[in-house]
C-alpha cells in the first residue's frame, strides 16, 4: 500500500517554479529518504504533502487522502518534526509534549517516560530556557510518543550530540519493526544511508534518482586520502577506485565499499605513513555527480552573503 503517492507535482512561486514533475511514492512500513541541496525543492514537497501549501499541478495523495481537503484528519494519523523547531517560549517541554500528544489522539505515559529518559529532557524547564538540541528533543519526543502510521523527520538530529544521534536512529528503527513509516528528509548522507530502505534526490525541483543503496552504489563511496613511503602506482587498474589524484606519494581517490579491504591491502606494498577515510558529505555528492553549476551556486550565495 502506498502511504505517499506524488504524481506529476508541479508548484510555482510566481514566474519561479518550485517543483517540475516530481513523482515520488512510498510504501508502507518502509524508511524513505529524501534528500537534496538547500534550495532543491525539499522543503516546499513537505508543506504540500503536509497540506501546508497548494500545488499548482500534479496529484498528491497522503494515506488514500487529499492533503489539502483532509488536513485536519490526516494529522491525527501522522507526526512531523519541521527542521527549524519553534516552540511556545512559556510552556515547559513537558507541557509542549502534552499538548502536541494530545492533539494526535494521546498517549501512553510509560511511553512518554521512556522516551524523556532515554533522551535525557528535562521536561519542568521552560521551552525559552532551552537549548537548539534540547529543543530539538523536545519536537522528537512529541512525535515519537505517538502511536501513528506515518513519521514525518525534515532535519531530525539538527543540534543533537552524537550520542542523541544514535538514540534516534535506534528509535527509527524500532518504528520500522513496528510496521510504521518514515519519511526522512536529512543533509547527513551517513544518516539516511544507515537508515532508509530507498532514497530519492532532488535537485532543481526534480527527481534525478531513486533507489535503494545498493542500486545507487557511487552514493556510498568513501574518501580516502593516504600518504605513502613510495610513490603510488596500478591504482587506475584497481576494480572500484574512482577519482584517482596521485602527487608522488600523496593520493587521493574514492573507493567501493565492498573493494575498501582489497584495496587497502595494495596500499600496504608501498608503506602507509597515513591515512584518512570518510564518507562523502552531501555537498561533495552534489559536486561530484550533479555538475559543477551547484558548486557555482554556492560560490555565488557566499559572494552575496
Amino acid at each position: 500500500m502506498a502511504v505517499i503517492e506524488i504524481k506529476n507535482l508541479s508548484k510555482y512561486y510566481g514566474k519561479h517554479q518550485a517543483l517540475n514533475k516530481v513523482d515520488l511514492k512510498v510504501v508502507e512500513g518502509e524508511i524513505y529518504g529524501f534528500i537534496g541541496p538547500n534550495g532543491a525543492g525539499k522543503s516546499t514537497t513537505l508543506r504540500i504533502i503536509l497540506g501546508m501549501l497548494r500545488k499548482n499541478g500534479g496529484q498528491v495523495k497522503l494515506l488514500g487522502q487529499d492533503p489539502w481537503q483532509d488536513a485536519v484528519q490526516l494529522h491525527r494519523r501522522l507526526a512531523y518534526v519541521p527542521g527549524e523547531v519553534n516552540l511556545w517560549p512559556n510552556l515547559t517541554g513537558g507541557e509542549v509534549i502534552d499538548l502536541l500528544g494530545r492533539l494526535r489522539g494521546g498517549f501512553r505515559e510509560e511511553r512518554r517516560e521512556e522516551l524523556l529518559r532515554i533522551f535525557k529532557l528535562d521536561p519542568t524547564k521552560k521551552c525559552s530556557a532551552y537549548s537548539t538540541g534540547n529543543k530539538q528533543k523536545v519536537a522528537l519526543i512529541s512525535a515519537l510518543v505517538c502511536d501513528v502510521e506515518l513519521y514525518i523527520f525534515d532535519e531530525p538530529t539538527l543540534g543533537l550530540d552524537p550520542l542523541m544521534e544514535g538514540v534516534f536512529r535506534k528509535q527509527v528503527k524500532e518504528l520500522k519493526k513496528q510496521g510504521k513509516t518514515v519519511l526522512l528528509s536529512s543533509h547527513i548522507l551517513s544518516e539516511v544511508e544507515a537508515l532508509c530502505d530507498r532514497v530519492s534526490i532532488i535537485r532543481e525541483g526534480e527527481i534525478i534518482e531513486t533507489g535503494t543503496f545498493e542500486e545507487l552504489r557511487h552514493l556510498t563511496r568513501t574518501s580516502i586520502t593516504v600518504d605513502t613511503l613510495q610513490p603510488l602506482t596500478g591504482l587506475e587498474e584497481l576494480s572500484g577506485v574512482h577519482s584517482i589524484s596521485i602527487d608522488g606519494t600523496h593520493a587521493h581517490f574514492s573507493v567501493d565499499a565492498e573493494k575498501m579491504d582489497s584495496v587497502i591491502k595494495y596500499l600496504t606494498q608501498f608503506g602507509i605513513k597515513s591515512l584518512l577515510s570518510a564518507p562523502p558529505t552531501l555537498e561533495e555528492l552534489f559536486i561530484r555527480y550533479y555538475g559543477e553549476e551547484y558548486q557555482s551556486l554556492g560560490d555565488e550565495e557566499m559572494a552575496g552573503s
